[in-house]
């Protein structure tokens, strides 16, 4: 088997899901929106916001980086509360998922 070929088991089901991310810089405020649409419909957003201080220089990038890490972390609790749910449906007891 060539380097580029993979082995996909029969076990394997691949799904898509769309993730968007939007900034707004306003004043020394950065604010990131991200939204999740998974393969089965549900949909899931968050919001995380940076403040820089007044004396610091602007660096837009970073204000960037720091309120979408914000948002997918808020993300990231909804979908581990999701799965929760979704586990306690099915066997009907309940589920603590680590953080």
């Amino acid at each position: 088997m060539g380097d580029t070929e993979k082995w996909v088991s029969t076990m394997e089901k691949i799904v898509d899901c769309n993730i968007e991310m939007e900034f707004r810089e306003i004043d020394a405020t950065t604010q990131a929106d991200v939204r999740l649409r998974m393969h089965d419909g549900a949909r899931l957003s968050a919001q995380g916001v940076a403040n820089r201080n007044p004396d610091d220089r602007s660096q837009p990038r970073v204000g960037e980086e720091i309120a979408a890490a914000r948002a997918l972390n808020g993300l990231a609790e909804q979908l581990l509360d999701k799965a929760g749910d979704d586990i306690r449906e099915v066997m009907h007891e309940d589920v603590h998922l680590t953080r």
